[in-house]
């Protein structure tokens, strides 16, 4: 048995993932996603995330993500601002606070590595 396979993001469907409401600064931002896999422990995780646009905190986790549509821009508390738009690859580092201004809608491919509970 194997666990391979291939997906058009784009067409992709997605699930509703609801925002802490304390995360929105502004607009209505709608967040959808999908898992496409995960690891035996949960510390890896592969899949599919969508946000409409608004403003957004977030804390993040490690994370490389590739944009397919859409565009923002994501300010890193102390650190860069990053815009990505589609093709674009990003690194996120665990513990980053994060405010993500999506200007329009984007979908992106992400892989996740979780830190191990303290």
């Amino acid at each position: 048995m194997t666990n391979s396979f291939a997906l058009h993001i784009p067409d992709a469907d997605l699930e509703p993932e609801p925002l802490d409401p304390s995360q929105v600064i502004s607009g209505t931002p709608q967040v959808t996603g999908r898992v496409l896999w995960e690891s035996p422990d949960g510390r890896q995780l592969r899949g599919i995330w969508q946000i409409t646009p608004g403003v957004v905190t977030d804390t993040e986790a490690d994370e490389l993500f590739v944009v397919v549509s859409g565009r923002a821009t994501v300010e890193i508390a102390g650190g860069p601002t990053l815009e990505v738009g589609p093709g674009d690859a990003a690194v996120l580092n665990h513990g980053d606070r994060t405010t993500w201004t999506v200007h329009e809608t984007l979908r992106k491919a992400y892989a996740i590595t979780l830190r191990d509970p303290a």
